[in-house]
C-alpha cells in the first residue's frame, strides 16, 4: 500500500562500510546493520523520484503484502563505533545520484 517504512542507504555508503568491515575482520567476526537510521515510505521514495527527475512515476495502490512489517529501520551503532557514517543521508540526494548515474549510463555498466 506504499506506507511501509524502510531505511534506504546509498550504495557508496555501503561500499565504504564493507571496506571498514574487511579491516575489522582482522580482529574477528563482525556483524553490522547498515542504514541511515531514518525511514521513508515507498510513497515518499516515489515523491523523491518525481522531484529529482521531473517525471511522473506511474504506480498503483494495492493491499499491503501479508507479513510486511510496518517499519524497518536499521541501527548502525556497531558500524558507527568502527568509524562508519553515511555520507548520503538525504533521500533526494540518494535518488539524485542514482538518477544522474542512470542518465550518464543509459545502457548500464556495459554501455
Amino acid at each position: 500500500d506504499g506506507t511501509c517504512i524502510r531505511d534506504y542507504v546509498h550504495v557508496s555508503d555501503l561500499a565504504t562500510a564493507h571496506l571498514l568491515a574487511v579491516e575489522a575482520l582482522k580482529d574477528g567476526p563482525v556483524v553490522w546493520n547498515l542504514g541511515n537510521g531514518a525511514g521513508h515510505s515507498v510513497r515518499q521514495v516515489i515523491a523523491s523520484v518525481e522531484r529529482v527527475s521531473g517525471l511522473k512515476v506511474p504506480y498503483r495502490i494495492v493491499e499491503r503484502r501479508a507479513g510486511d512489517a510496518a517499519v524497518l529501520v536499521a541501527s548502525s551503532a556497531r558500524a558507527q563505533a568502527a568509524g562508519w557514517r553515511p555520507v548520503h543521508g538525504d533521500l533526494d540526494d540518494i535518488v539524485r545520484t542514482a538518477f544522474d548515474w542512470r542518465k550518464s549510463h543509459p545502457n548500464g555498466y556495459g554501455g
